[in-house]
């Protein structure tokens, strides 16, 4: 009941009759007189001009100390005395934020279904660009947008996600301590200590902002150095492992690969990272006074998103073709006869039958032990903490930057840590208590599932607000953006809608079918509900907004009447549009 009064105080109910540009763009609505005065003092981080309320989104400078997690300190930008189009020295000073984000796909979950992440460099890029254009993290733009309820909503959801995540990386940490100790650390004792280690890593930046990105360089350091090493012992056909990346074709594939290709996908859903990586660019000292600071510093953290990602597939190639080499097409007898004559202690995890082999981040270390001797699994045991120590860390940052920006929270730094890590540790302590390891990795099915669900509580947002031009101004996205992003979150929600028809069947309970489906309804109302106001935004910005780009202004001029008439109409449709839709959703689920 405490978290009552923060979930409506520090924001004022908004309308869509705002504009909001960066704090730099002159209107026509600003003294000039201004500008110069917010330059000098610095205090301005958004300015915003409005047709008929003061903007939500002037902040107080003073807030901003009370409730940063990550921004104690920030990085200034050199300047580059040549104006190159590219400075190694710039790119640098913007490295960081990217490496952070990419830790989300080298957690134990993603190691375990061995993913492709490059595909999903496009939307960090929007939010790396939503973050430096507003000096507002995705959070805090969602708090000012969405009315109560929904935006209540819409915390938990991504809430979830973190939980679920957060699972995936402490058990991975709690499995990588068991196997490193040879089963001497139980997964509960696992799970306490990777508590106590997160919560003296989360203070390493106040040694330093740099000291703190140089530390997660150290852990993805360790996972290539680990993950390569494996690779290089194990030596795959460097031939079929080009071919299995570039020519998209599975000779013999059926269902049971294809339920695990989409299981990929489910893997890859981070909802919580774009929201991490909008945050994690205020960190650079960025002049949103002027248009070329900021279009400079998009372009950076564009680049700094590619490398990041590109060393994160490199990371999963390794993973992919290591167990892809060696132990495609065994069986469990063969396994276990190969792990017996090494003696090894764990030869009793695979039965004595001509099933074929099933691996999960347990079983993979003690085949790597059984085959290419005891220094392979202690490699990978390191290289799995490291993945979920880093993915730890970085989740727990997510759930503080979502808390904050959803909740408008004003506690302290101590306060918030002990909150998010509570609500996130202790599903993950009760269920390593009362579960054993071999049920425990086999959760991550489940956990991947939960991820694919929250998938469009944040690429819908991220998609709305970097095409409104009432956020954005001349950043919003183009119409080849609007639409290829649209039909990229469709095709993923839809994939991911897939798996998760595969699981629930694979249940095989009236009772579940039943829940599943009510289930079903609530969410996809909730979802029609976000692409509805996402319409509803774009038209009621049109309508208001004065200094729009002229071939839109032009477009939609002759509609801007009956859209303002309508307004009211618009937004009560929004709820019946997206029952509407869980509805054809729910017919096609029942029919599967």
């Amino acid at each position: 009941m405490k978290l009552l009064p923060y979930l409506r105080s520090g924001r004022s109910e908004t309308s869509e009759n705002f504009h909001i540009t960066p704090p730099s763009i002159p209107t026509h609505q600003e003294p000039p007189h201004d500008v110069g005065d917010d330059d000098a003092g610095g205090a301005s981080v958004i300015r915003t001009t409005h047709t008929h309320i003061p903007s939500v989104f002037q902040q107080n400078p003073d807030d901003d100390a009370v409730n940063s997690t990550y921004f104690d300190q920030r990085i200034l930008v050199p300047e580059d005395q040549n104006q190159s189009w590219f400075s190694l020295r710039k790119l640098w000073a913007f490295t960081g934020p990217g490496f952070l984000m990419s830790i989300a796909y080298l957690d134990p979950g993603n190691i375990e279904s061995d993913l492709q992440s490059g595909a999903k460099a496009e939307f960090k890029r929007l939010a790396a660009r939503l973050g430096v254009v507003t000096g507002m993290h995705l959070a805090e733009v969602c708090n000012h947008h969405y009315p109560n309820v929904p935006r209540i909503i819409l915390w938990l959801m991504v809430e979830l996600a973190i939980i679920g995540s957060d699972m995936q990386e402490v058990i991975g940490c709690a499995i990588a301590f068991n196997l490193l100790s040879s089963g001497r650390i139980p997964l509960w004792g696992g799970v306490l200590i990777t508590i106590i280690d997160t919560f003296f890593f989360l203070f390493l930046d106040k040694y330093g902002l740099r000291k703190l990105e140089a530390f997660f360089g150290l852990l993805i350091t360790i996972m290539a150095i680990t993950f390569g090493y494996e690779y290089v012992a194990v030596g795959p056909n460097q031939a079929n492992l080009l071919k299995g990346m570039f020519v998209p074709y599975c000779e013999g594939c059926g269902p049971v690969q294809l339920a695990q290709a989409v299981g990929i996908v489910g893997a890859v859903i981070m909802p919580h990272n774009i929201y991490l990586h909008s945050a994690l660019v205020k960190s650079r000292e960025v002049d949103r006074s002027s248009r070329n600071e900021v279009k400079e510093a998009n372009k950076y953290f564009f680049i700094e998103a590619c490398l990041a990602l590109f060393v994160s597939f490199l990371i999963n190639v390794f993973v992919v073709a290591v167990f892809a080499e060696a132990f495609y097409g065994r069986t469990n007898s063969e396994v276990f006869t190969v792990c017996n004559q090494t003696g090894s202690p764990h030869s009793q995890l695979f039965p004595q039958n001509n099933d074929t082999l099933e691996v999960d981040i347990y079983k993979g270390g003690v085949l790597l032990g059984c085959f290419f001797g005891p220094a392979a699994l202690y490699i990978w045991a390191v290289g799995i903490l490291a993945a979920g120590q880093s993915s730890t860390m970085t989740g727990t940052y997510s759930g503080q930057f979502v808390m904050e920006g959803f909740l408008n929270l004003r506690w302290s730094r101590f306060a918030r840590v002990l909150l998010t890590r509570s609500l996130a540790i202790t599903p993950t302590l009760l269920v390593a208590i009362f579960q054993d390891i071999q049920h425990l990795t086999g959760m991550n099915d489940f956990l991947n599932v939960l991820q694919s669900l929250q998938l469009p509580f944040a690429l819908i947002p991220i998609l709305t607000f970097t095409s409104l031009p009432s956020v954005m101004n001349e950043f919003v996205n183009g119409l080849v953006m609007k639409v290829g992003g649209g039909l990229l979150i469709l095709m993923v929600c839809c994939i991911n809608l897939y798996f998760v028809v595969i699981y629930v069947t694979a249940l095989h309970s009236v009772w579940l079918y039943v829940v599943a489906a009510l289930l079903c309804v609530s969410y996809l109302t909730f979802v029609g509900y976000l692409v509805g106001r996402r319409f509803h935004q774009s038209i009621v910005t049109l309508a208001v907004t004065p200094n729009l780009r002229i071939s839109e202004f032009i477009w939609w001029s002759k509609f801007k009447t009956i859209i303002r008439s309508q307004e009211g109409l618009v937004q009560e449709k929004l709820f019946r549009f997206g029952f509407i839709q869980a509805q054809m959703f729910l017919c096609i689920f029942v029919t599967l």
